[in-house]
């Protein structure tokens, strides 16, 4: 892991995992408020995503061990304000979306927010990826009795509350881990509605079956 950038003053930062998004990241990093750090995490671009990064801006750390998770974990690490979230970096979600996800966290009233995704428009999000969520969130219920629709990756919490929580999957399980051991912590979890948008590029993840199935064998395997 490795930080490019210097530091500077701000009120949180934004965790953004990124492998080959350099048609989506200057969008993303032009909706990030004020306030926010934005630490793009390079898991092994080969398209200048950290060059174009960096020149938007952002703080960049490199992360050579493949995996969502990982990326996100080492984000965790590099960042250093009170309140961090996590945001995918491939234009499906709008960091304009922070305030209203934070401010739950920054106000008290929960630990952990998540975003719960409205598709804008039909494909948005496909059948398989819904249904694989919906899935996972049945399951999730019944392990921790948390009633949520979403699992999705747009999240906010404060750093030393997510560092204490001692995540150790680095593959597609990271965020519902942290769901987990944030319930079994007896955190308060809440969800707030934001739009999701057609994403930029191809998905490694939810744009086919088998990278949905990939992520829902590793979500299973957190709940084991």
């Amino acid at each position: 892991m490795q930080i490019t950038t210097d530091s500077q003053s701000w009120h949180g930062d934004l965790v953004l995992p990124c492998l080959n998004e350099a048609g989506a990241l200057p969008w993303v990093l032009a909706r990030i408020p004020d306030g926010w750090r934005a630490i793009v995490v390079d898991n092994g671009s080969t398209d200048g995503s950290a060059d174009i990064a960096r020149r938007h801006g952002a703080t960049v750390v490199r992360e050579e061990r493949r995996g969502f998770g990982a990326a996100c974990h080492a984000g965790l690490l590099a960042a250093e304000a009170e309140f961090v979230a996590f945001c995918d970096c491939d234009a499906t979600l709008d960091p304009g979306m922070l305030p209203r996800v934070s401010e739950p966290v920054r106000t008290g009233t929960a630990d952990l927010v998540l975003a719960r995704r409205r598709p804008t428009r039909h494909g948005a999000w496909p059948v398989h990826a819904r249904l694989g969520n919906r899935a996972l969130s049945r399951m999730v219920r019944r392990r921790t009795g948390v009633r949520l629709h979403d699992l999705g990756p747009l999240r906010a919490a404060r750093r030393t509350a997510l560092l204490g929580l001692q995540l150790t999957d680095r593959r597609s399980g990271y965020p519902l881990q942290m769901v987990v051991r944030a319930a079994d912590a007896g955190w308060r979890i809440a969800e707030t509605e934001v739009d999701y948008l057609p994403r930029e590029g191809k998905s490694k993840v939810t744009g086919t079956w088998l990278g949905t199935w990939h992520a829902v064998r590793d979500m299973r395997a957190v709940l084991r």
